[in-house]
């Protein structure tokens, strides 16, 4: 990878982390439209990696609900593990909303079926339509959202079971989450706000295990040059995802989804065109 496509695959990354179009699937198409080979290990992790650059955006923008503790009381007569559940409540909640990821993200990275999805823009493709469809309705199906609801252990835990379909790249990490919170009584904006903060765990495990398997596999990918690649896709992705965050939680609140299902139907249905008459998403061949 060149430095210029780094920058244009973390740009993209950036810009759609948290938008309800799926980071993964454009990264994919972006890919494959700069004519960079689809299954090289290196490729695949960078894909995870620079994710987390993006994630951590969520980090500094919300500092204070990561770094600032309940100093409450504790109900009377709670023991130890209530105490410190009491204490680190959001945690807690993040713990039991990442769960279900890491548990359906181990068999799907252990099975093989993870890498190829990764390789299949067919599969970005056709998810793109289906839930671009889907989000023309989702706003009407579930939008009863109240101020009073807030996360607890249940609702996290419901939230964490969707995130899970996203592991099929083209789905979007952040609409599943999304739509999970409405299910369950949150509004738009508290359930966007949860599913930033159950991206970062999320997003930590994934990138700690592509990494754990690039350096157990072979470390001839650990070169200065992606080494070097790795850390600018990360730096340009924290940068624009932390731009582009605020104004996505002031648009969802106040348009909601309709918008970018539209967007994620033209999209894949491009590129369901494009492959079903044989032509190419690389601009050069």
């Amino acid at each position: 990878m060149t430095w210029i496509e780094t920058v244009i695959i973390a740009i993209v990354e950036g810009l759609t982390e948290f938008l309800p179009v799926s980071s993964t699937g454009h990264m994919i198409i972006t890919q494959n439209l700069l004519g960079i080979p689809q299954g090289d290990p290196f490729v695949h992790a960078f894909t995870f990696i620079i994710q987390f650059g993006a994630i951590l955006s969520v980090v500094c923008l919300y500092w204070k609900r990561f770094f600032v503790f309940d100093n409450t009381p504790a109900p009377e007569g709670s023991n130890l593990f209530q105490r410190l559940k009491h204490r680190f409540y959001f945690y807690w909640l993040l713990i039991v909303g990442v769960i279900p990821a890491i548990v359906i993200g181990l068999l799907a990275k252990k099975s093989g079926l993870l890498d190829w999805l990764l390789d299949s823009v067919l599969v970005v493709a056709i998810m793109l339509v289906v839930g671009g469809v889907f989000m023309l309705f989702c706003d009407k199906l579930f939008n009863k959202g109240n101020d009073q609801n807030k996360v607890n252990e249940k609702r996290a835990f419901n939230i964490g079971l969707y995130q899970c379909i996203s592991v099929i790249p083209g789905v979007s990490r952040s609409m599943a989450t999304i739509v999970g919170g409405m299910t369950q009584g949150l509004t738009r904006q508290r359930a966007a706000e949860f599913s930033f903060f159950l991206a970062v765990p999320t997003m930590a495990g994934a990138t700690l295990l592509d990494l754990l398997d690039l350096l157990k596999e072979d470390t001839s990918w650990a070169t200065t040059h992606n080494i070097t690649m790795l850390i600018l896709g990360c730096v340009v992705a924290f940068i624009v995802a932390l731009l582009a965050m605020k104004w996505f939680v002031a648009f969802l609140t106040k348009y909601g989804f309709k918008a970018f299902g539209y967007y994620r139907i033209i999209v894949g249905g491009i590129i369901l065109v494009l492959l079903l008459t044989g032509h190419s998403l690389a601009m050069v061949d």
